[in-house]
């Protein structure tokens, strides 16, 4: 078996995993890479490898940096299936049609620039028609339901507890031209435990070989059970401010976990009554996808659904998908919450909302989420006095609050708990998704433990053999 690792190898966006085996070619996630516009463009759009010739396509999760980039796969020539569970593909229908309409604005905005200086204009790496034709290829699988997708490797999802229908890929190899019998793991994003909506993410066995995410290596999270406490007194402090509340949000998952969590804070009266605004069509039409989907909950949300309570949805919550509404609330002084895409403010009404507002020193911008390095979220994290919003200069005068407790990913403690528990000799392990300081301390760390495997961390375009 040989491994290809073209993407999300020395960085967090962009996975993209190829596996050589019985003379078959199977492909591990299909993301989008996510950075400098005009990087990220060439990245997206010339593959380490020809689409045509796969035989198979796995994906872990819906998220953008992991299957952002299969309608461009499905557009140069990929005609086999897309394996994914029922939740993820429910995701993906929207998730990459939303994909393809920001492709499409992005091109549009640059065409307008480089017609007036006389150059060639360019095209979007897909347009919503290959979204759309992409999807026909899905094929749905549950947890824990064996599926052939090759000549002698049958694939098995697990939980990973990190966004709804999220899955560790076990694929358990028959190797023809050497007789062994093996299994490789690729973790996907792994989730923390003990989060607010999902189950725990499962503990795999009998791993021989395993391509482990890193996001967080080196980083601790505050402890889940504190979310909403410090939610709580983060709000709180703002609402004194008598200004807008901004939090970028990813309009999956994230977004969800903050509804439920304000849901109990209100019945709870822990924070006074202030309007909530989800000025996201994606996070919208994604809340709906969740209510379709018990089956990836944890018991406490499964019995409050059953109880015929919505945990998404309560007084005070409003949710915006029109255009019209969301430029009345821009237009609004009135204080008020909201939550908007995207969650590293790289495109979305929340980039609106930033205009009109970072400048306001009664402005609170919170963070619940990663944002990639050199991303507009970054900076503003990062404590930038400056950023440019659509191309022009803006001062951060807002106060920045950063709340990592609602992370969907396992922090470096959790990653080697992880790690500790799965059985089986794993006796090679590729750390990816991770930038390289976060890669490299959680290779330190599992090195560390003595194992008795090699422990790596993946380069662009390297390949392996096992």
């Amino acid at each position: 078996m040989k491994i290809k690792f073209c993407g999300a190898a020395g960085t967090t966006t962009g996975s993209q995993h190829l596996l050589e085996v019985n003379g078959q070619r199977i492909l591990l996630d299909c993301g989008l890479y996510q950075g400098h516009r005009k990087d990220a463009y060439e990245r997206n759009k010339h593959f380490l490898f020809d689409p045509a010739e796969l035989d198979a396509m796995v994906l872990s999760h819906a998220h953008i940096d992991h299957s952002g980039n299969l309608p461009n796969l499905c557009k140069q020539g990929y005609r086999g299936n897309i394996y994914a569970t029922f939740a993820t593909r429910d995701l993906c229908q929207i998730m990459l049609a939303d994909s393809a309409h920001i492709q499409e604005s992005d091109i549009d905005w640059l065409n307008k620039k480089r017609k007036k200086r006389g150059e060639s204009l360019l095209e979007p790496l897909y347009r919503a028609e290959d979204a759309e034709t992409c999807m026909r290829s899905f094929v749905t699988l549950g947890y824990h339901r064996p599926m052939p997708v090759a000549r002698g490797v049958t694939l098995t999802f697990i939980d990973a507890g990190h966004i709804l229908g999220a899955a560790q890929v076990q694929l358990d190899i028959e190797e023809e031209s050497t007789g062994r019998n093996f299994r490789l793991l690729f973790s996907g994003d792994v989730g923390r435990g003990e989060n607010e909506l999902l189950r725990d993410p499962e503990v795999p066995k009998d791993v021989d070989y395993l391509i482990m995410e890193s996001t967080y290596g080196g980083r601790e999270h505050e402890k889940a059970p504190d979310a909403t406490d410090s939610l709580a007194a983060i709000i709180g402090e703002a609402m004194k401010r008598k200004g807008k509340i901004i939090i970028p949000s990813f309009a999956v998952e994230r977004t969800q976990q903050l509804l439920y969590a304000f849901n109990q804070l209100f019945q709870e009266k822990r924070i006074s009554p202030i309007p909530i605004f989800v000025d996201s069509p994606l996070a919208v039409s994604a809340t709906e996808v969740f209510r379709l989907h018990p089956e990836c909950f944890n018991e406490e949300v499964y019995k409050f659904l059953f109880e015929r309570r919505d945990p998404f949805g309560f007084e005070h919550l409003t949710l915006i998908r029109a255009v019209a509404k969301s430029k009345e609330l821009n237009e609004s002084e009135e204080p008020a919450i909201i939550i908007a895409a995207s969650g590293m403010c790289e495109a979305g009404r929340v980039l609106h909302h930033l205009r009109n507002n970072i400048e306001k020193e009664g402005t609170t911008v919170l963070f619940v989420g990663y944002c990639a390095e050199n991303t507009l979220g970054w900076k503003i994290r990062e404590g930038w006095d400056e950023v440019n919003i659509f191309g022009e200069p803006f001062k951060v005068r807002a106060k920045v609050e950063i709340l990592d407790s609602f992370s969907g990913h396992a922090d470096h403690s959790e990653l080697v708990d992880y790690f500790v528990h799965m059985t089986g000799p794993k006796s090679k392990v590729w750390l990816v998704h991770g930038e390289p300081k976060r890669s490299e301390a959680l290779c330190a760390a599992l090195r560390g433990l003595d194992h008795g495997g090699n422990i790596d961390i993946a380069e662009l375009g390297q390949e392996v053999e096992v």
